[in-house]
């Protein structure tokens, strides 16, 4: 705008359009017919802008026959009622297909499984992998590896990957030595905690993180980092180690020709004392330094059961107030590494997936034989008065019983002697049924949860269905 209402167009060429005598500026497009020039159309503009100015007099207007400057659109074949032409009919029309060498079409396998060639490219690759074998492997191998390029999912691995990959490899050559059954929770976890720690800087092995579990039933909290999770997994698992005749990550706290005694010392302690005497003894706070000791340590004891054969599942590990089978504290271990997996991820925002199902389950199964135990525990220490209708009953004989129902991949019926841990549980004798979710009653029992939150669905002997729920996360432990 060079002033009030006028406006100074550009005409086709870049130059700018001329005014007429009268004041008007004009457009000078192809069709417009000026004075001694050639027929068209013009659009004008008079000095309000808006539009609606006359042609000068000279030009006489625009003639009526005119056609309009902007076409109406093409109408396509096929609503035109008439046949479509038959390709054959096209002659030379019609695209020639490409005669490519071996060498060329070889080349063009990436940009085929990209989709990047053109139309004729295209088929003639496709017609030469009917006939080429080793090409069409390529092809496929090529389009595979595009559909991991192209991952619509998120980045984060199945837990049951690792397992299906082993698996897979295991079926086409088998191990010399191979991992026992009992012991694949251990090793599956631990490659995972291992797994998330491994692109973690000073910021994340640094990040607070807070340790939960349940104690005379109240919750109990204690506050570390991530290294100091990993130095309690490390200096827990050493009850395993030292049940194997390993190395106790625990440096001795007593002088060396004591050293058997001191080991003896660190066992019975157990392992909130271990990993407190851990935490006095290192460097604090822990730094990513204790991630190789704890990699190290998590290795040599898959390799040691494994090279066991098995038959080591029936030695006892001590957690100084009482023992576990070593099949059954390897499944332990799996589960607080899992656990405490989850507390690192939390920590530093990072998602983290339960354990694979057939794992889940031997984890469910071990926290449900451990609940007979826990009950006695509670009634000794009187948390838990004795029932009402109690049914005294020999070793191995039915007792009364709740029925742990847990839903999800990795679920089950448990059925639970409630008055003693040497009677078996009965569906005939049953006074309760709880049902949880796999991942809550794991929660429950790492004391993540209340147990008033916890049960899913309720029915019977309510003092029963809470002396299990509170025995349940009673189980936990730092």
């Amino acid at each position: 705008m060079s002033g009030a209402g006028r406006f100074e167009p550009y005409d086709e060429h870049g130059g700018r359009g001329e005014e007429d005598p009268e004041g008007q500026a004009y457009e000078d497009r192809e069709g417009y017919a000026g004075p001694g020039g050639r027929g068209g159309s013009a659009r004008f503009v008079d000095g309000a802008g808006d539009g609606s100015a006359q042609p000068p007099p000279e030009t006489g207007g625009p003639e009526p026959s005119r056609p309009p400057r902007i076409p109406t659109p093409r109408a396509s074949v096929e609503d035109s009622g008439h046949p479509l032409p038959d390709p054959a009919d096209l002659g030379d029309l019609a695209p020639v297909p490409l005669d490519l060498p071996h060498d060329v079409l070889k080349s063009l396998l990436g940009a085929w499984a990209l989709a990047a060639c053109s139309a004729a490219e295209t088929a003639a690759v496709e017609e030469h992998l009917g006939d080429c074998g080793v090409c069409a492997d390529e092809a496929r191998r090529l389009r595979e590896a595009v559909g991991l390029l192209h991952q619509p999912e998120s980045l984060d691995l199945d837990p049951g990957l690792r397992t299906r990959v082993l698996e897979s490899c295991l079926e086409r050559r088998p191990p010399r030595i191979p991992v026992p059954e009992w012991a694949a929770a251990y090793d599956a976890e631990t490659a995972r905690l291992d797994a998330l720690l491994q692109d973690f800087g000073d910021a994340e092995w640094h990040a607070p993180v807070r340790l939960r579990w349940f104690e005379a039933d109240k919750a109990r909290t204690r506050r570390t980092t991530v290294a100091g999770v990993i130095a309690h997994l490390l200096s827990v698992d050493g009850l395993i180690a030292l049940a194997l005749g390993l190395e106790d990550p625990l440096p001795p706290s007593a002088p060396p020709h004591a050293e058997a005694a001191g080991a003896a010392e660190h066992q019975a302690a157990g392992p909130s004392g271990r990993t407190e005497a851990f935490w006095r003894t290192s460097h604090f706070p822990p730094t990513r330094s204790v991630r190789g000791p704890w990699r190290e340590q998590s290795h040599s004891l898959v390799r040691t059961v494994s090279f066991t054969g098995g038959q080591a599942g029936g030695l006892t590990v001590s957690y100084g107030d009482f023992e576990l089978p070593l099949h059954d504290a390897m499944l332990d271990r799996a589960f607080a590494c899992w656990m405490h997996a989850e507390d690192i991820a939390d920590a530093v925002d990072y998602p983290y997936r339960p354990p694979a199902p057939r794992h889940l389950n031997k984890m469910i199964d071990l926290a449900a034989r451990m609940l007979p135990a826990a009950l006695a525990r509670r009634r000794q220490t009187g948390l838990a008065a004795p029932a009402r209708g109690r049914h005294l009953s020999l070793a191995g004989e039915p007792g009364r019983s709740l029925r742990l129902e847990i839903e999800g991949a990795g679920g089950g019926e448990w059925l639970i002697p409630l008055d003693s841990p040497a009677a078996v549980g009965s569906a005939e004798h049953e006074v309760a049924h709880v049902a949880l979710d796999d991942v809550e009653f794991c929660q429950l029992a790492a004391g993540h949860i209340p147990p008033e939150e916890a049960a899913a669905g309720q029915v019977g002997d309510r003092e029963a269905i809470r002396d299990v729920l509170f025995a349940t996360a009673g189980l936990s432990r730092m």
